[in-house]
């Protein structure tokens, strides 16, 4: 029964769409309207700026963080940080307060890793970071980060359950970035570039 409680605020927690609330909020802008139409930091920075994409991704790591840390307060096994972890990613993926759509889940994962593996997740950090400066694209580099994390616990010798936890993250970002490896493969996908010229139209 408690794992079910840590599973349903997992979710409820990972379900606080961020993006919507900050542009909506904030700047009186629906990130669903705008360029990519996700509401995770990426097309907030593409449609607001720098500053409420910042704010955008951590918040929405946060909702990573809070769900594990919450577990490990009930609970505290190993399963438990994982079931909560796995229901915030899932939470930000098919909210509940916006029809069950939602983000790719890159930063809410990142948050329920930070947790979880810090070590790991410092590296796994920088190459994402790399692999944007390099190419511009962020969606190649949080496919390639996902991927990354399951390999990198199994190489550092991490527990298993943390891998299992590894390897489902990897699927669902993965998963949920499949319109953007096809528009990859086709050379039509869009690199990063600030796009606060909404913000900007919207002030004067």
């Amino acid at each position: 029964m408690t794992y079910l409680l840590i599973a349903v605020l997992g979710y409820l927690i990972g379900s606080i769409p961020n993006g919507l609330l900050i542009g909506k909020k904030l700047y009186n802008i629906d990130l669903r309207q705008f360029g990519s139409k996700n509401i995770g930091a990426t097309n907030a920075f593409r449609t607001l700026g720098l500053w409420p994409a910042i704010w955008v991704f951590l918040t929405d790591a946060a909702k990573g963080v809070i769900a594990v840390y919450l577990s490990s307060f009930l609970v505290g096994t190993p399963i438990a940080l994982l079931v909560g972890g796995i229901a915030a990613i899932v939470g930000h993926n098919w909210s509940i307060f916006l029809n069950f759509t939602g983000g790719r889940g890159v930063a809410t994962g990142l948050g329920v890793i930070a947790v979880l593996v810090p070590q790991i997740t410092a590296i796994i950090f920088l190459i994402w970071a790399i692999i944007v400066y390099v190419t511009r694209y962020v969606s190649l580099a949080s496919i390639v980060a996902a991927v990354l994390v399951p390999i990198f616990m199994w190489l550092m010798g991490e527990k298993i359950e943390f891998l299992y936890f590894g390897i489902i993250a990897a699927l669902f970002v993965v998963g949920r970035h499949k319109p953007n490896i096809e528009r990859l493969l086709k050379g039509t996908e869009l690199k990063i570039k600030v796009g606060n010229m909404i913000v900007d139209s919207k002030k004067k």
